[in-house]
């Protein structure tokens, strides 16, 4: 295997998108239950969740990279309960595992001497801004004091991902090269993944409850997500969604049946943003939960930003994709024997 000296990689495409429905209803995510509050005694800064060939893996690292699975599913099952525990288990477990291999490869770069520009490391971390924050650097950069992560570390962790993307591509260069009607059929297949998220728009009906109701002094959190819940039921038995939002919903679109148009996707909140654009039209979503309360939502109308072109950046990024599944279980046997030979310890979370 020869690896260039510079790896110079194209577009990666990541399907994640991120927590309400209003900006100014946006609160920051709940933090992952893997960050408690401060406790009486000493404080334990950034622990260790695994050790690889005497590498660490650090609880912030898991932390940060579950924030947004996190504040998604939060708002996804405001009760909590089994689906939302097997859900953020089976995401958990996959970024421990995720970071495990990563240190694996990142061995094997080392001894190869090869190296990664940092033009094309600023270049993925605006991507990975723009992708799970909607844009808002205000927001990354708070997630990222909330986990404990310096932006220093944060381009460490992102230049060892595209270090695992270079690898896994030099590792199979060998593949059979892709047929164009296997780079088709991959484009037709992501290109709405790949498309300028901040030109998304939605129309939608919406209900909102406070937790906090100042016109119903004796209303509760509780209470308020047990009538969001009936709610949902009334709906699915058929009443008139205007009719329950003029008479229950407590924001600015309350006297108009809740209807808001036209709403530019970096007006949301990424989590909900996320929840309700890979929501179909007329379907029923919520409650969903933030900090100020739970909301009922419908979409009506997703228009997405449009999908860049198959050429260019783009079109190396698709051929890499039909070439990393042609080679995948090549890639598993050979990420298997190195975890084989590597010297790994998982803490418990």
């Amino acid at each position: 295997m020869n690896l260039p000296t510079t790896v110079t990689l194209g577009l990666v495409a990541i399907g994640a998108h991120v927590g309400t429905l209003q900006a100014q209803q946006a609160p920051a995510p709940v933090p992952p239950p893997t960050r408690p509050p401060p406790p009486s005694g000493p404080v334990e800064v950034n622990g260790i969740a695994a050790k690889v060939n005497g590498h660490v893996v650090t609880k912030n690292q898991i932390s940060f990279m579950l924030a947004p699975i996190y504040s998604q599913l939060a708002a996804q099952f405001p009760r909590r309960g089994a689906e939302f525990e097997r859900q953020f288990k089976v995401a958990r477990d996959g970024i421990i595992q995720e970071l495990i291999d990563r240190q694996i490869i990142i061995d094997e770069f080392k001894v190869l001497g090869a190296n990664i520009k940092d033009a094309i490391i600023d270049e993925e971390v605006k991507r990975q801004v723009r992708e799970l924050f909607n844009g808002d650097e205000a927001k990354f950069l708070q997630e990222l004091k909330r986990s404990r992560l310096t932006m220093d570390g944060y381009r460490k962790m992102t230049r060892e991902k595209m270090i695992v993307q270079a690898m896994r591509a030099n590792q199979f260069s060998d593949a059979a090269p892709p047929l164009p009607n296997e780079i088709q059929a991959e484009y037709d297949a992501i290109k709405a993944t790949l498309r300028d998220t901040a030109k998304d728009r939605i129309s939608f009906k919406k209900i909102f409850l406070p937790k906090l109701d100042q016109d119903n002094p004796a209303a509760t959190p509780d209470s308020q997500l047990s009538l969001a819940e009936d709610l949902t039921k009334q709906l699915n038995q058929g009443k008139d969604f205007a009719a329950l939002a003029k008479t229950h919903s407590r924001d600015a679109f309350a006297a108009q049946g809740g209807i808001q148009e036209n709403v530019p996707r970096p007006d949301l909140s990424p989590e909900f943003a996320a929840i309700i654009f890979d929501a179909k039209a007329d379907q029923l979503l919520g409650p969903l939960e933030d900090a100020n309360g739970f909301t009922l939502v419908v979409p009506t109308r997703i228009d997405f930003g449009p999908a860049p072109a198959l050429d260019g950046k783009v079109r190396d990024m698709i051929e890499e994709r039909v070439r990393r599944k042609k080679t995948s279980a090549q890639y598993d046997r050979w990420i298997q024997s190195r975890r084989k030979r590597a010297m790994i310890e998982i803490k418990s979370m």
